[in-house]
């Protein structure tokens, strides 16, 4: 399939004061529903990692879920979700950090054995909850590889991953 007409941002919504007041929320579902769009997302993440390098895409509850499953099953990897606190059995690793409107946990089970992971997620805003998903990842005994976001919002962090700006196709 011929992709490269798409516009990814066109089917991005922005829903103002939500999940509170002042946040702008980017809703990612009208693009999950056209079929091309979510097929087309795959690819395009695929592009921008080295997959020989992967053996376990990781995704962060809830959405990162969608991205990390589609590409294990599309590319034949593992996927491992990366759950808020209390959704995981034991044994498990948490890490508790900041958000832009809160707090959180987040818990992984330990690695069973040495994987090279690629975090995947929605949205990157402040970096709080990809930060401590990289540190929860390597606790877990994981090797963070690479981390795709699908939107950046670059007007909210600077971050970086191996020095290089994290892996994004959509960036505000």
């Amino acid at each position: 399939m011929n992709y490269k007409s798409l516009n990814y941002k066109s089917l991005i919504y922005d829903v103002p004061d939500f999940p509170i007041k002042g946040v702008l929320f980017r809703d990612v579902s009208p693009l999950l529903q056209n079929a091309e769009a979510f097929c087309a997302v795959a690819e395009d993440f695929a592009k921008k990692i080295e997959l020989n390098n992967v053996d376990i895409f990781v995704g962060i509850e809830s959405r990162g879920f969608i991205f990390a499953a589609q590409m294990a099953a599309k590319f034949n990897k593992g996927f491992v979700p990366l759950r808020k606190a209390g959704k995981l059995p034991p044994p498990v690793i948490q890490k508790s950090y900041k958000l832009e409107y809160g707090e959180a946990t987040l818990e992984l089970a330990p690695a069973s054995k040495a994987a090279r992971v690629v975090i995947c997620d929605d949205v990157l805003a402040t970096g709080g909850t990809l930060v401590a998903s990289i540190e929860l990842c390597q606790k877990a005994g994981y090797h963070v590889e690479d981390i795709l976001v699908l939107i950046n919002l670059t007007f909210l962090n600077a971050m970086k991953f191996k020095n290089l700006p994290v892996k994004s196709l959509i960036q505000y």
